[in-house]
This record gives structure tokens, sequence and C-alpha cells, in this order.
């Protein structure tokens, strides 16, 4: 059975509900998982202002446990599945202190996902916000 999160997943802009400071035009998630089982997610996307925006990629395992966050010393990462088609991942100093997270829920049908994520942005703005993806 394939992993319901693997996939190339559309923003869906009308379902969202986005952070004052952050209001995307469009946006693509690509998930996949790799050889060792590790989820390996590439985010990018428009920006209100029209401009191409990309996150970082992102490689995580949901095994429950604390990995270091690569090129971001002092971070370390916890991803979990509640079950099939729920995934979290949080990220925390190593005081403990959470940075930020997701909450990932696909539906049954495999057709959409919620995403509820919250933390700080590159200019240290706290946000929270609720996306709607289209599975492509």
């Amino acid at each position: 059975m394939q992993d319901p999160f693997v996939g190339t997943w559309i923003l869906n802009v009308a379902k969202s509900q986005f952070d004052a400071n952050h209001r995307p035009r469009a946006g693509t998630i690509v998930l996949e998982i790799d050889q060792e089982g590790y989820y390996l997610q590439k985010s990018e996307g428009i920006s209100e202002k029209g401009e191409r925006v990309a996150e970082r990629p992102q490689r995580y395992i949901p095994d429950g446990q604390d990995h270091p966050v690569p090129d971001l010393p002092g971070l370390r990462y916890r991803a979990t599945r509640a079950d099939s088609n729920t995934l979290t991942v949080e990220a925390r100093r190593e005081d403990g202190s959470t940075v930020g997270g997701a909450t990932k829920i696909v539906s049954a049908d495999g057709k959409s996902m919620t995403i509820d994520n919250f933390g700080y942005d590159t200019q240290l703005r706290q946000f929270k916000m609720r996306t709607a993806w289209d599975r492509q």
C-alpha cells in the first residue's frame, strides 16, 4: 500500500486560512520516501508579491525520536504518526522550547491534505495557519 502522504500537493488558496504576514498566491509540496524510510519534502510557491519562493528541503522520519536538524545547530526535530493519515513534526531548541511545527492530515479518500503549522518566520514573526492541499 502506498503511503498516503507521498505525492505532489497543490495549495488550495480558497480553502486555506493564512497568517496575516503569509498569504501565498500558489504553492506546491512534493513528498517522497527515500531508501532509508525518511520523508523528503520539497516546497515552493509564489508569494503575495508575486515572487518565487522555495523552502529548504526537509528530511524527516516519523519514528518518535529526536534527530538533529541538518545545517541548523542547536535544533532537533521529532516526527510522529498518530495514525496512517496523520503526521506531526516539531522542531525544538536544545533548551526544549518549541521553534515550530506542523500537523498534516490526509483525507480518508486521499485526495486532500490539511496542514496546521506554527512557528517563527525568517523575520522572527510568530505565525499560525491552516492550509488546504489537493493531490495532483
